[in-house]
């Protein structure tokens, strides 16, 4: 059970590295990155809706009292990650932005310190300090700010709603079915992104083109859009979620991180996109203190609510 629990995941996790990589494949045929982020939500939405109403179709109730969870789930967890992830990646490269949302789970820790007082062992706020460092030394702090500065806040603004959706995550319990939660939370992002997507005004054209990034591969957009939907989204989703309750927080988290590692070889092969020494060095801290900070919260003898849910980082 064990072993076939970190297969998923880490299947998950190279499912989710294909994210950013075809979103940009998206973005250079035309369409804004906020258009990218509803065309993706929608596709995954309407899709996984389709599936469960088929499959699982329990999946899908929901009590009146958990509307305003299912709606936060939709704003922050889904369409704040997505949109600002997506527009990081025009700024950023996608491994530098993967590694600044990576921070999530040291937000989560300090949150969980400071404003739930919850005492948290010193290996947490080691692999916070850690994490920091790290970060540092990926934006060469010492030479002034090297990466795009409104990049940079992007990047970091996603990993805060990426921690909101940790920090949510230990708030439902058996009556919200997570792959119901998930089809929602897409259509809800959908709904949400709708005054700012307007896709009536997206150019559908794009989809009928193929795209070549700058030092990048040439694909077709329709490809690398249903690659996007059924691969990084719809499917790496469903794994995550089974993968998660086959293993704890800890080697969940762990094996979710190989995120990051598959985002920077697909950004590589794809895209041309490379990291220098520093950007290697750095995420690798940023790595090690995130896992680090997270796994001392998850250790038994931790207080429950100190333990996030790592499995649907990025996203």
């Amino acid at each position: 059970m064990r072993y076939a629990g970190l297969a998923i995941a880490f299947v998950s996790a190279w499912c989710f590295a294909f994210s950013g990589p075809m979103a940009k494949y998206l973005i250079v045929a035309g369409l804004a990155p906020v258009e990218a982020v509803w065309a993706r939500m929608a596709g995954a939405g309407l899709l996984l809706l389709a599936v469960l109403v088929v499959a699982r179709p329990k999946a899908l109730r929901i009590s009146r009292s958990r509307l305003p969870f299912f709606a936060m789930y939709a704003v922050v967890a889904v369409a704040g990650v997505q949109a600002l992830y997506f527009v990081a990646i025009t700024r950023l490269p996608v491994g530098i932005a993967l590694l600044l949302e990576f921070m999530a789970p040291v937000m989560v820790v300090v949150w969980v310190r400071f404003v739930r007082k919850v005492r948290l062992a010193r290996a947490a706020f080691v692999g916070a300090v850690v994490a920091v460092a790290g970060l540092g030394i990926v934006v060469e702090a010492w030479q002034g700010l090297r990466l795009d500065a409104i990049g940079l806040l992007l990047g970091l603004a996603a990993g805060a709603c990426c921690a909101g959706y940790f920090l949510m995550s230990d708030s439902f319990g058996d009556d919200v079915d997570p792959l119901g939660l998930i089809a929602w939370g897409m259509l809800g992002a959908a709904v949400v992104l709708l005054p700012f997507a307007r896709p009536w005004n997206i150019p559908w054209e794009a989809f009928t083109v193929s795209a070549t990034p700058s030092g990048g591969v040439t694909l077709p957009v329709a490809g690398a859009y249903l690659w996007m939907v059924l691969i990084a989204t719809v499917t790496a989703y469903i794994l995550g979620v089974n993968a998660v309750r086959r293993l704890s927080a800890a080697v969940g988290a762990t094996v979710a991180s190989l995120e990051v590692i598959g985002g920077a070889v697909v950004a590589w092969a794809l895209l041309g996109e490379t990291l220098g020494v520093f950007q290697i060095l750095g995420g690798l801290l940023v790595l090690s203190g995130a896992l680090l900070a997270q796994t001392a919260s998850a250790r038994p003898g931790a207080v429950a609510q100190a333990e996030p849910e790592p499995v649907a980082v990025a996203r």
